[in-house]
């Protein structure tokens, strides 16, 4: 099983898929890079050589940030819209949408559950 950025690849997935797989590479980036590493993009994970995973391994380390170190920016990234009072930042730390969606219908990706407070009020205006 190859190794790479600390993900395992799956096995019976073409090069081109697998490294997907990886936080940070999409269909674009993957394509890229085994361009780079002279890879053939639909060839196995499992049928790829010792020195075609540390080709591809090597492309990635100079490419750029990936897995780790970019969910760390990332998160570097929100906390810092957070110190910093932003409207962005106040809308990460209320968990609602960030980007100008509406809230009053839908967004429950976002906010959750929905809270069952009218089935509470039922029940007490109910008079015995």
């Amino acid at each position: 099983m190859a190794r790479i950025a600390g993900v395992d690849l799956p096995r019976q997935k073409q090069a081109r898929i697998a490294l997907t797989y990886i936080y940070g590479i999409g269909n674009p980036r993957a394509l890229r890079i085994l361009e780079k590493a002279n890879v053939d993009p639909f060839k196995k994970i499992q049928d790829l050589g010792e020195d075609e995973v540390n080709r591809i391994r090597q492309v990635i380390e100079d490419e750029g940030a990936v897995e780790g170190d970019l969910r760390k920016d990332v998160a570097m990234h929100i906390k810092r819209l957070i110190d910093i009072q932003s409207y962005r930042g106040l809308r990460h730390r209320r968990s609602l949408p960030v980007r100008g969606q509406r809230t009053h219908t839908n967004a429950r990706t976002r906010k959750g559950p929905r809270k069952g407070t009218i089935a509470n009020k039922k029940k007490a205006t109910a008079k015995t």
